[in-house]
């Protein structure tokens, strides 16, 4: 299973709120640099960071992922977030330099990512066991960083967690 099957992208979250009927659930809306405007993305973030956390925040989205909802809200996309092996979590963050909308990029995987990842062939179950955040806070898959033209993409302080 190939990482560059799925369409990792740059965001910003312009908006954010507690989902109306799950107090665990955030709903973001979510720039990705397309001409429809941002994406609605519900996830299970609020154990973890506030709201002020997240307005504003640059984001790594696994933007093929198909569209699945939520309790009742229809969820677009999916967060990157890594998870310590205290418990601490927090967000995939691109390099300054990064582009809104700019596809992250892993050296040695150049292929096309799928138009929508198949839920039943279980393609992001796949390739998710191998994200992780090395000792220096750089999100890798199978050892490889993930990229932006400004850069590796990493989180702040989690070193040795799993991204998902």
């Amino acid at each position: 299973m190939d990482v560059s099957r799925l369409n990792v992208r740059v965001g910003v979250i312009q908006k954010a709120w507690v989902h109306p009927d799950a107090n665990s659930l955030y709903v973001e809306e979510i720039d990705l640099g397309e001409e429809e405007g941002p994406r609605t993305v519900v996830s299970g973030l609020v154990k973890h960071m506030s709201l002020e956390d997240l307005q504003g925040a640059r984001v790594l989205c696994v933007a093929n992922m198909k569209p699945s909802k939520m309790r009742g809200v229809q969820s677009q996309a999916m967060v990157l977030a890594a998870t310590g092996p205290d418990g601490k979590v927090e967000l995939v963050t691109p390099p300054e330099g990064a582009a809104v909308g700019e596809r992250v990029t892993f050296e040695g995987f150049d292929g096309e990512p799928d138009l929508q990842l198949n839920p039943k062939k279980k393609i992001f179950e796949a390739i998710q066991p191998d994200f992780a955040t090395r000792d220096d806070c750089v999100a890798e898959w199978k050892g490889v960083p993930f990229t932006t033209s400004g850069g590796v993409c990493r989180v702040a302080t989690v070193a040795g967690g799993t991204i998902r």
